[in-house]
């Protein structure tokens, strides 16, 4: 399995619209979302290449607010779960961040989202809050993370 991460384009914008509406727990934005935050923010893919075939199999969006990052959404297809394409996104992003001087990547979670509270965490992501009954469809609470970069 190769797994390539790049920014994402304009045509990558219905391949992403497909995967984040199959996975429950992700913000479900619309097209001219994705397309304003590509103009002012950040997207990767993470592309599956096979033979001469790439299908894109996960994303990762941030805004960009005056020196901070803030992850909005991380999504994986349910098929490549569990073989590293949200960290490899995940450090591809801190890679940016870095190289663009962030001070912080900051991002909010469902505090019953274990597996990706574990991969922040795993990648030098710190709890420095929580925002009681944040989420709905379920309730629950929101854990606030931040990555913060010493310049």
């Amino acid at each position: 399995m190769s797994i390539a991460i790049r920014s994402a384009g304009s045509n990558d914008v219905q391949a992403i619209l497909v995967i984040e509406q199959q996975a429950a727990n992700a913000a479900h934005w619309t097209s001219e979302q994705y397309e304003a935050l590509l103009a002012g923010g950040v997207i990767l893919v993470a592309e599956f290449v096979a033979a001469e075939t790439a299908q894109i199999c996960g994303f990762i969006c941030a805004k960009l607010i005056v020196g901070e990052w803030e992850i909005e959404n991380v999504v994986v297809a349910a098929k490549f779960l569990r073989r590293g394409i949200a960290s490899a996104m995940l450090l591809e992003l801190i890679r940016l961040a870095t190289r663009e001087e962030a001070s912080a990547i900051l991002l909010e979670v469902r505090e019953s989202n274990l597996p990706a509270r574990q991969l922040y965490e795993k990648h030098g992501f710190r709890k420095v809050g929580r925002r009681t009954f944040y989420y709905s469809n379920p309730p629950d609470d929101a854990i606030l993370y931040a990555l913060r970069f010493d310049r």
